[in-house]
């Protein structure tokens, strides 16, 4: 078999499954893999930290038996770390932090056979929906290499795309995973909050706004790299109910006679693209001619008060990033050391009081109580992804002056990831639909807490229906 050649069509499964009959090394797909990321990766900029020959040795070792034994995979630059790799969250206040232990998540990835070919490009401590930091340079989108791959998993998302690794950790605290899943045509789905722990470092991140997992090319990926790595931690402050069984069991079986609702808007005041409201569309016919029961229909919140509450803890959880960093570093953070944007919400953050943040956090869970009565009637909401296509580089940049405005530009790309973060339910982006640009347009379908089953057995069901596995970008290996 010219490994080479077929790498890039097969996804995690189908590659741990050469493996297990011997019919390829894991020391072959690492090469493959690094020969697609040496050649295409100084157009895209997506891995911003290599650890190849460490991969090398550990694929020409004995590797841990298990679902993606010997499967070549990427660790986004934020939140993960990994022992001995350096973990900069794209700031030159980072620039020499080196973890000296595996986060849990790392250990679990590890422990399912995967090899770490190194890190991805990310924005500033994850704080924009598009990955251009100043540290590392902007990453470009395979499918135009002039528009934004979304964030913050956007280095992740581009790799997947572009056929470096069928998949790549991601993590989401607004829409982080399903953003850019939705700028790069590719599966991102985020879990039920706390199904994957953020041990040993931390017991939740920003009261629980912040979840861990990965983007994907096949929806079975997601679903069997969720059961390697989901499930409480010792000493877990909370955790998420138990699968009724695996989430790979989930792949292939009916969804049964879902009621989906659709909506286009979430706020009045922001306006959605025409290409956005044709892929809920065409997804929701797509829906009905499946069987489903299909209805335009969308809980009731206001948007615009729910997202000023948001930003108390998100400005908050800034803060509390960049003290812990000073703390941990042994050196305080000042503002020639981050981008403008990160410390004006630093300072933001530090303003914030005590009861201001119990407060946003009460009205955040008011919010999350108003939506799960609506998953009473619904079993599934769909919406787009996005509020607009991918959007040229720099339409996020904050001038000196004004250096909130690339944040106040984001609300109006992402008005409709940030809801399931503060109601802890699971997410996924789905990449059904292309515009006449050939830039691909996500749609997003949002579930009840705990109920990943039924996403995965609705999205597996949308695949079958409408492969996307063979739609490849122009810059892709």
């Amino acid at each position: 078999m010219a490994i080479i050649d077929e790498y890039g069509s097969l996804d995690a499964t189908a590659l741990a499954e050469l493996v297990r009959k011997k019919e390829v090394k894991p020391i072959e797909l690492i090469n493959a893999a690094i020969e697609k990321i040496e050649r295409l990766n100084p157009v895209l900029n997506a891995v911003v930290t290599p650890i190849y020959e460490q991969a090398r040795t550990l694929a020409a070792g004995k590797i841990p038996d298990g679902p993606f034994t010997g499967v070549p995979f990427l660790l986004k630059d934020l939140g993960a770390t990994y022992a001995g790799v350096r973990m900069t969250m794209a700031s030159a206040a980072m620039r020499d932090f080196v973890p000296d232990h595996d986060s849990e998540l790392v250990a679990r990835l590890k422990r399912a056979g995967l090899i770490i070919l190194g890190k991805t490009n990310t924005p500033e401590f994850g704080i924009l929906p598009t990955t251009e930091p100043k540290f590392f340079g902007p990453c470009r989108n395979p499918w135009d290499t002039d528009r934004t791959t979304g964030g913050s998993s956007g280095g992740s998302s581009a790799a997947v795309a572009a056929r470096f690794v069928p998949m790549a950790h991601a993590n989401d605290g607004g829409g982080s995973i399903r953003i850019p899943a939705s700028c790069c045509g590719i599966f991102g789905l985020k879990p039920t909050r706390a199904r994957n722990p953020h041990g040993p470092d931390f017991g939740d991140v920003f009261s629980g706004l912040v979840i861990e997992h990965a983007v994907t090319r096949s929806v079975r990926d997601s679903a069997a790299l969720l059961d390697a790595t989901s499930g409480p931690d010792v000493g877990d402050p909370y955790w998420a109910p138990p699968p009724a069984r695996a989430f790979l069991q989930e792949i292939g079986v009916a969804p049964g006679k879902l009621r989906i609702a659709f909506s286009t808007s979430v706020d009045p005041n922001i306006k959605t693209h025409p290409d956005c409201i044709g892929a809920v569309k065409d997804a929701a016919k797509l829906c009905s001619e499946l069987g489903l029961e299909v209805e335009e229909a969308a809980p009731m919140f206001n948007r615009e008060i729910m997202m000023q509450n948001f930003m108390v803890i998100w400005s908050s959880g800034c803060a509390w990033s960049l003290d812990g960093i000073a703390l941990a570093t042994k050196k305080p953070i000042t503002p020639d050391h981050v981008e403008p944007l990160t410390w004006a919400l630093y300072v933001m953050g530090r303003n914030q009081t005590a009861s201001a943040y119990l407060l946003a956090l009460t009205f955040l869970q008011k919010v999350a109580r108003s939506v799960a009565r609506f998953f009473l009637k619904y079993d599934a909401w769909l919406t787009p992804t996005l509020s607009e296509p991918p959007l040229p580089l720099g339409s996020f940049e904050s001038p000196p002056e004004d250096p909130l405005r690339g944040l106040q530009r984001a609300m109006q790309f992402v008005p409709f990831t940030p809801v399931c973060n503060a109601t802890g339910q699971p997410a996924m982006s789905v990449p059904l639909y292309w515009n006449r640009e050939g830039l691909p347009i996500g749609v997003h379908f949002v579930t009840r807490f705990g109920d990943e089953a039924t996403l995965f057995r609705l999205a597996s069901q949308l695949e079958t229906a409408r492969p996307w596995a063979n739609r490849k970008p122009p810059v892709s290996g």
